[in-house]
């Protein structure tokens, strides 16, 4: 299962943090990761000071946010990988996964034990295979070649690892079974608990001691503050990785992922559409309402999709319980029984049932809380609570499996892409607050919180506090006379989003927010009768005079193109990409030979440890006891130069280089090592994943120099034939930038020439009034620009220009009165002395860009002050052409 974006660059921080973390330990790995800039913003207010474990304080311990729906246990079982080959550096570690409940813990345990489940193919892909999982009340059934020859995940609760619980004490009790684990350990071992008979007690917390698990906790809130001292000693986990929606602040948070992240990668719905109902009578039958709809909705999609209500019934000593509830279905609402099932503790009418089966009938789930643990079925899009929202137990839980996209991707039908609440409330206001709080439990900001919840049509929020934070737009309404034919022509021609036809009284309203574009006007112009053609078009006219001021130049329809820089490869114009030139680019890596010299590559034994240096950083193994302390040298079966070479391989290869190339290269290296370097096959078996690490690097580093020789050769070298498309320009429009509703300018001052409109403006780098805000503000105010947008970078509808190696883009984009394209990096204050190769390298892209455009695009590096002349001042001289 390929991972989003997001899941990926999650796990990507955690690669570096572990890597740093060998070499200059947690503490300060963790620090310079979360105190980087964009890190840092990331964070938030979950940025802080690394705590580390009282027990074990050399133990690497970090917490991932991600709110629900975000994939946690997919992260975890990819985490393992990433973990064994940073840290661990075992071939075969094991892992204690904690879960926050029995019932979890059965379905993890199932669904790693399933070969054709996303999370056990996550780990048959990094141990080809060798894994064995188990259910930590089956520990007896872990036998030695289970931990020597197989990753061993072991699946298990915080209650289990708690000595006054039943399943706990039988962890730390010695059981003969165990007694083969221990055949080879002294009967003297620190840290070992001893048994009244002499040596170690064989127990499975004996067990996880000797071998150190990695320990992955999936929302198991308490389980790393929640052991003693003593306990996390008796564990004694190599690291610890936890995942959770809502952290504490403790829990030294290394990345954090927002739900704008999750609905961008199509992960979830949003935004909660809520509706407040007088009574609970009225919720349910708007729920039932609104899941009709949706099931219209449905029947145009590719994939299957049969809309669930999940209703929340009352506790039954409360009025409102699951028996009248179904009542209420099934004899005022005329519900046939047999799409009702019913999920109680007492009564598990969805065991056994598969949901997403086409021929399953239930379409209604009555529940009080038996569904908030494991439940998990996309078809949830309506949540009705017969309760007030804030008094709700467990809401969240149960609001959070109405969050889940069905197949992960985005439908094709608008009211699909969003979930539903139906909530017994007095106003709005109440409702949405009850509702932003259970959001807030279950991993969102509190903007967030208020930015996903938007009122049902016909219910009115009266705070204000959950609207957009922006203008109203303005809307087009249109009256005809309705007949059942109009009323079907006019719902398919106005299938667009922001486009309603409602039918009324003999009347049809026909409502349209914002710009009325050319398209919709068409649509709706030859569908409806030619007598009220001419009286429609006019009140269009009209409409758009009248709005012209209010909308943004974006909401007007304003082109704007800029052009994209391409160049020759091979006869054909192609996009100016350095990823594509390697396309088109034959390289080698024997062309790079990694014969690794003593400054880059030594290893040193002392009495108790062995060392490595690596390019002047020293990372150090420590003995753990004598037994473990082999000399460096000593042979082990197997331990060959060539089975080194097969293994440095399969963690090395590489998409763009050929596996002989590799092989050859491999060979190479080792061989320089084991030649005339004189290092034993023994010393470099035992430190395979430092050499590892190293020989990727090496590799990298190939590859960066075979970019910049590409980069050269097609945009700078004399034979260059370099070039502007409009034709494949980059279409910059009203609605880009939707999803960065949560890193928006929020400032006083009020733009006047932004694209987007002045309440789209995204937010600017550094602070609020900084002086990237600041040369925002010198933009707006130049004469000669038509308008401008703020080019968020990494957006993939934002402008860039390439580099050799990755994508530059520049702050701000604009287009000036005369046709021209002119675009601005700021150089701030705190850089103007550094990253001198980076800004030269953005200099000549952008004034290569410059010079192709024929004179259609400028391009400036603006600093605080040059020779004396301001932002402002750069500006208009260079738009002027006077540099």
């Amino acid at each position: 299962m390929k991972l989003k974006q997001y899941q990926a660059d999650t796990l990507a921080v955690l690669r570096r943090f572990l890597e740093e973390a060998r070499i200059a330990g947690p503490k300060n790995a963790y620090e310079a990761i979360t105190k980087e800039p964009e890190q840092a913003k990331r964070l938030g207010r979950y940025c802080g000071d690394y705590t580390a474990l009282e027990a074990l304080p050399g133990v690497p311990h970090v917490c991932l946010r991600l709110p629900t729906g975000g994939g946690k246990t997919i992260l975890g079982a990819h985490a393992i990988g990433v973990a064994r080959d940073t840290w661990i550096e075992k071939d075969y570690p094991v892992v204690l996964w904690l879960v926050p409940s029995n019932t979890i813990r059965l379905q993890t345990v199932e669904a790693l034990k399933n070969t054709r489940h996303p999370y056990r193919q996550a780990l048959d892909e990094v141990f080809e295979g060798r894994v064995r999982v188990f259910d930590i009340a089956d520990f007896t059934m872990i036998r030695p070649h289970d931990i020597s020859d197989n990753a061993c995940v072991i699946v298990g609760t915080i209650q289990t690892l708690r000595v006054s619980n039943t399943e706990g004490r039988k962890v730390y009790a010695h059981n003969e079974n165990m007694e083969p684990h221990f055949s080879a350990v002294p009967k003297i071992t620190p840290g070992l608990e001893p048994h009244e008979g002499g040596g170690p007690k064989f127990s499975f917390a004996n067990l996880l001691h000797v071998h150190r698990p990695l320990m992955i906790v999936d929302e198991a809130h308490n389980a790393v503050t929640g052991l003693t001292r003593d306990m996390q000693a008796r564990v004694n986990p190599c690291a610890i990785i936890e995942f959770t929606a809502t952290p504490r602040f403790n829990s030294n948070i290394l990345h954090s992922v927002s739900a704008q992240e999750l609905k961008a990668a199509e992960m979830i719905k949003l935004p909660i559409i809520l509706a407040e109902h007088d009574s609970w009578q009225n919720a349910v039958n708007g729920a039932i309402m609104r899941r009709k709809g949706l099931e219209d909705a449905a029947k145009g999609e590719t994939n299957y999709i049969r809309p669930i209500v999940l209703f929340q019934a009352q506790p039954r000593n409360q009025k409102i319980t699951v028996e009248a509830l179904k009542k209420q279905l099934v004899e005022v609402e005329q519900i046939p029984e047999e799409r009702i099932a019913v999920a109680t503790g007492d009564q598990r009418d969805l065991d056994g049932i598969d949901l997403f089966n086409p021929k399953c009938p239930i379409e209604y789930v009555i529940t009080v809380e038996a569904l908030k643990e494991g439940w998990d079925c996309s078809f949830a899009y309506v949540f009705c609570s017969v309760q007030r929202i804030q008094s709700a137990t467990d809401a969240e839980q149960l609001l959070g499996r109405v969050l889940r996209m069905p197949y992960a991707n985005r439908r094709a039908a608008e009211p699909l892409n969003r979930a539903y609440a139906h909530v017994s409330e007095a106003s709005f206001g109440a409702a949405a607050s009850g509702l932003a709080d259970k959001l807030v439990a279950m991993g969102f900001e509190e903007d967030e919180a208020k930015d996903a919840i938007e009122p049902a049509q016909g219910h009115l929020d009266d705070t204000g506090l959950f609207a957009q934070g922006e203008t109203p737009k303005p809307v087009f309404r249109h009256v005809l006379p309705a007949t059942p034919e109009l009323v079907s022509a006019l719902q398919t021609a106005a299938a667009t989003e922001g486009t309603s036809v409602v039918e009324k009284d003999g009347k049809i309203e026909i409502a349209v927010t914002g710009r009325v574009t050319p398209e919709v006007e068409t649509a709706i112009t030859t569908a409806i009768p030619a007598p009220e053609r001419q009286g429609f078009v006019e009140a269009v006219r009209k409409y758009r005079v009248e709005i012209k001021e209010q909308l943004s130049p974006a909401e007007q329809g304003e082109a704007f193109v800029v052009p994209r820089l391409v160049t020759d490869i091979q006869g054909a114009f192609e996009f100016a990409d350095t990823d594509v030139f390697m396309e088109f680019h034959d390289w080698r890596l024997a062309d790079h030979p990694a014969l690794l010299n003593e400054g880059a590559f030594a290893i040193r034994e002392t009495a108790r440890s062995f060392e490595i240096d690596i390019d002047g950083n020293r990372v150090t193994y420590q003995f753990a006891d004598e037994a473990e302390q082999l000399a460096l040298d000593v042979e082990v079966e197997g331990w060959t130069p060539q089975n080194l070479v097969l293994w440095l391989d399969r963690q090395l290869r590489q998409p763009d280089i050929h596996q002989s190339d590799l092989l050859k290269w491999l060979t190479d290296c080792v061989g320089h090592l084991v030649g005339p370097r004189k290092l034993s096959i023994a010393a470099l078996m035992r430190t395979k994943f430092i050499l590892a690490r190293k020989l990727k690097e090496r590799i990298g580093a190939a590859r960066a120099a075979e970019r910049n020789k590409v980069y050269q050769r097609y945009l700078f070298a004399p034979e260059a034939k370099v070039d502007i498309s409009f034709d494949n320009g980059f279409a910059l429009r009203d609605g880009m930038y939707a999803d960065q509703k949560r890193h928006r300018y929020t400032g006083r001052f009020r733009f006047a020439k932004h694209f987007l409109g002045a309440d789209a403006v995204p937010a600017f780098d550094g602070m609020e009034a900084g002086e990237e805000f600041q040369c925002a503000q010198a933009l707006d105010s130049l004469p000669q620009i038509k308008f401008w947008i703020r080019n968020v970078a990494r957006h993939p509808r934002s402008f860039w220009l390439p580099t050799a190696s990755d994508k530059f883009y520049p702050d701000f984009v604009a287009q000036l009165n005369d046709g021209r394209f002119f675009v601005v990096e700021y150089k701030g204050t705190l850089l103007a002395g550094a990253g001198v190769d980076d800004t030269n390298e953005k200099r000549a892209i952008g004034r290569l860009w410059e010079i192709r455009s024929g004179g259609k695009g400028v391009f400036l590096v603006v600093e605080r002050v040059i020779d004396g002349r301001d932002m402002r001042t750069q500006m208009l001289d260079k738009v002027a052409g006077a540099q």
